[in-house]
C-alpha cells in the first residue's frame, strides 16, 4: 500500500526541527509502544512558565518524526497553559493532513507533550490534579487518544465507545462495533495500552456490540 504524505510533512520528516535532548530539563518523556516502533521522547525548559526550548527524540515513521517535528516548532514560546492545549487534530491541520491510518502519530506527539508538562508540575508541585489516577475523567481522557485507522477520529468522539465503568482496579470498556470491524484489534491493542499505566491499573475488559 502506497502512503501519500504532503509536501509539508515530507519537509519536516526530511529536516525535522528541535531535534536533539536538553541537558537537565526542567521536564521530560518518553511515549509510544515499542512493538509497533512509534516511540517520542521531549524534553523541554521552562522559563517564566513558558516553554524556551523544546527537543524530541523519535523512533519511528516518516509520519512519527513530522509530526513531533512539527509539535515542538507549536509549542516553542508558548506559556505551559497555552502548550497544554495542542491537539492532535492542530498538528494534523499543520501538516496538512495526514493519511487516516498515520493519524496516531499527532496523538502521541501531543501525548509526549503533555506528560512532559506533568513531570515539570510535578517536579514543581505545580501538579493540581494526578492525569495518573484511575478515575473517569482519567479514563475518558485516556480513551480520546485512542484513534480508529479507518475514520481518523478518536473512539470518544465517534461514538465507537458506548459506555464504560471501573471498579478495583478493574475497567470495562463497552464497543460499538462488531469484532469482526476491520480495526477491532488495532483499537483494542491502543485501548490497552493507554490504561494500563492508570494508577491500582489490575486489568481491563473490552467488550464488543454490532447494535
Amino acid at each position: 500500500m502506497v502512503i501519500e504524505y504532503t509536501e509539508k510533512t515530507i519537509e519536516h520528516f526530511q529536516n525535522p526541527r528541535n531535534v536533539g535532548e536538553i541537558e537537565d530539563p526542567d521536564g521530560k518523556s518518553m511515549e509510544g509502544n515499542p512493538a509497533c516502533g512509534d516511540m517520542v521522547s521531549l524534553t523541554i525548559k521552562v522559563e517564566k512558565d513558558k516553554i524556551s526550548d523544546i527537543k524530541f527524540k523519535s523512533y519511528g515513521c516518516a509520519s512519527n518524526i513530522a509530526t513531533a517535528s512539527i509539535l515542538t516548532e507549536l509549542a516553542k514560546n508558548k506559556s505551559v497553559d497555552d502548550a497544554k492545549k495542542i491537539s492532535w487534530m492542530q498538528i494534523n491541520n499543520e501538516l496538512g493532513g495526514l493519511p487516516k491510518i498515520k493519524i496516531h502519530c499527532s496523538v502521541l506527539a501531543v501525548d509526549t507533550l503533555k506528560s512532559a508538562i506533568t513531570d515539570y508540575e510535578r517536579r514543581n508541585g505545580l501538579l493540581k490534579e494526578d492525569p495518573d489516577e484511575l478515575n473517569e475523567k482519567n479514563i475518558r481522557q485516556r480513551l480520546k487518544s485512542v484513534i480508529d485507522p479507518q475514520t481518523g477520529a478518536d473512539i470518544i468522539s465517534k461514538n465507537i465507545v458506548s459506555n464504560f465503568n471501573h471498579n478495583n482496579g478493574e475497567i470495562s470498556v463497552n464497543l460499538k462495533i462488531c469484532k469482526d470491524y476491520e480495526s477491532s484489534e488495532v483499537i483494542e491493542d491502543e485501548i490497552r495500552e493507554h490504561l494500563e499505566t492508570l494508577n491500582d491499573f489490575e486489568s481491563v475488559n473490552i467488550k464488543y456490540s454490532c447494535k
